[in-house]
């Protein structure tokens, strides 16, 4: 077996590994592309399958619940049986779900394939970072890396629906998952000869089962309550019963780490302080950017009247902003420190979130696209340097512990904004049809356009998806101002945190940024 540690410090990578990267980044844009490849496909599969408004949140949010859910688990797991091994049963597994969720016939179906998804995907996610830190030993060239990777990560998730779009203008909605098949076919083939092979030679016995039951039982009550709370006849209790649980469980999951001698999840990493900052602040600014792209992609479709083919394109403008914002993070941070870099880019996308709360239902295509590809490259330098600082300030043995901690960070972000954001803005739109005087429309059609405007749209009838544009549009503008809300909060934080850092962090910082690896936290 071939151990990656053994490599100099500054050998630098040669063919081998740079192919073997683009193998690797494939894998991680096809992971974050499933999150967002149902945005524009939710009005076509919601007349097909009948999803009510609440079945078509837990069909986006499962996928990310349980990804988040279980990346900590795999990621140790990676550790211990080796982390290409675990990212090529992760292929296999992503391979045969996709089939699943592209044939599934029902809500139920649907749901519980694309939970699946969400389990094989988190067997892929750590591995395919942790893999770089041991495959690129030079600090400059580590630095390349992990903004492609990142690059990847970010931008997969708004290539989603411009992919997407291009396949349901031809076929059926379950068409876009089955993309997932040859590119892992492609892995299976390529992985073994270009990947290293990589087991943490301090990674003893067996994962403690206990953790990970603990980790499963404290995220999905609190995603569960959080969901509920904005749902339509939500029983209070039951939801903020279910939060406190989740949070409870946290606390006894985290004493139980800090008490191992081989944790689940090394939470030693957090004793540096600027990574106790930057944890946070992408998981708000994925939450943010995650919750808001999920609208716009439905509104270009469903408000603006684009064909899926044209929304995709129209999209295509998200995923060239987050691409070009990670990719400048490396060469930002040669004329500014790392934290005004952020900051900046965080000040830009709460600017274009405030622009956001403005669309109407009418004229603002261009106004919302270009929206939200300003908030995409704003949190590029957050996620390209957030992700470098964590990777690099781990040594190559807990590189996998380090990204599990930096992926689960991001996917949770993500979860929750979709929930909140997509919860809060059908709460809206749900309140506004409800308002509207529908008596003239027959039940069942009145019932259906009052879910969701995918029920309006198929009506046909023009009155009526008037009126669900506006108040879709609503719930858009409510879900901007929510997020704005949040990316100015972080902002303040940043700043207040930011101020009085001295020469030696921020060089660290910048070190972190560009890959090189400072010493880690005793």
């Amino acid at each position: 077996m071939r151990d990656a540690t053994s490599a100099a410090p500054n050998q630098r990578a040669g063919r081998r590994e740079w192919t073997g990267l683009a193998v690797l980044a494939v894998a991680t844009l096809l992971v974050a592309f499933d999150i967002g490849v149902l945005f524009l496909a939710l009005p076509h599969l919601s007349a097909d399958l009948g999803a009510t408004s609440s079945q078509q949140l837990w069909i986006t949010d499962i996928y990310t619940f349980l990804l988040a859910g279980f990346v900590i688990t795999m990621g140790t797991l990676g550790d211990r049986i080796g982390r290409r091994r675990l990212l090529l049963i992760g292929a296999v597994g992503f391979a045969l779900a996709s089939v699943l969720t592209a044939y599934s016939n029902s809500p139920e179906m649907l749901i519980i394939s694309r939970a699946l998804l969400g389990v094989a995907g988190a067997t892929i996610a750590p591995s395919t970072l942790a893999l770089i830190s041991n495959m690129f030993r030079d600090d400059r060239q580590r630095g390349v890396a992990i903004s492609i990777w990142a690059t990847c990560l970010f931008a997969g998730g708004a290539t989603g629906p411009v992919v997407g779009g291009v396949m349901l203008e031809h076929w059926w909605w379950g068409s876009v998952f089955l993309i997932a098949v040859p590119v892992m076919v492609v892995l299976l083939v390529a992985g073994p000869s270009l990947l290293p092979e990589y087991r943490n030679p301090e990674a003893v016995g067996r994962i403690d089962l206990v953790s990970v039951a603990l980790s499963l039982a404290a995220v999905l009550p609190i995603i569960y309550g959080i969901k509920n709370l904005a749902a339509d006849e939500t029983d209070l209790p039951v939801a903020v019963g279910a939060i406190v649980a989740g949070l409870v469980v946290a606390v006894f999951f985290v004493r139980r780490q800090l008490r191992l001698p081989n944790p689940l999840l090394d939470l030693s990493l957090l004793r540096q302080r600027k990574i106790r900052v930057v944890l946070p602040a992408m998981l708000v600014g994925a939450g943010a950017f995650g919750g808001t792209s999920m609208f716009t992609a439905q509104y270009i479709q469903s408000v603006a009247g684009r064909s899926p083919s044209e929304s995709g394109l129209w999209l295509s403008a998200t995923g060239l902003g987050i691409a070009a914002g990670s990719l400048l993070a490396p060469v930002l941070v040669r004329s500014m420190r790392p934290q005004t870099a952020i900051t900046l880019g965080v000040t830009g996308s709460a600017v274009a979130l405030l622009v956001l709360t403005q669309a109407g239902a009418s004229g603002w295509l261009i106004g919302v696209v270009a929206s939200i590809a300003v908030v995409a490259f704003g949190v590029g330098p957050l996620f390209a340097l957030g992700t470098g600082l964590v990777v690099g300030s781990a040594p190559p043995e807990r590189a996998g512990s380090a990204a599990s901690i930096s992926e689960t960070s991001n996917l949770f972000g993500t979860s929750l904004g979709l929930a909140l954001l997509g919860s809060a803005g059908a709460a809206v739109y749900r309140g506004q049809m409800a308002d509207a005087d529908l008596s003239a429309y027959p039940s069942a059609v009145a019932d259906s356009a009052r879910q969701t405007i995918g029920g309006a749209t198929a009506s046909g009838d023009p009155g009526l998806i008037a009126l669900a544009r506006d108040a879709f549009t609503s719930g858009l503008n409510v879900a901007a101002a929510i997020a704005a809300a949040v990316m100015v909060a972080l902002i303040l934080a940043l700043i207040a945190t930011f101020r009085g850092d001295g020469a030696d962090e921020a060089n660290a910082a910048e070190e972190a940024g560009s890959g090189t690896q400072p010493t880690p936290a005793r």
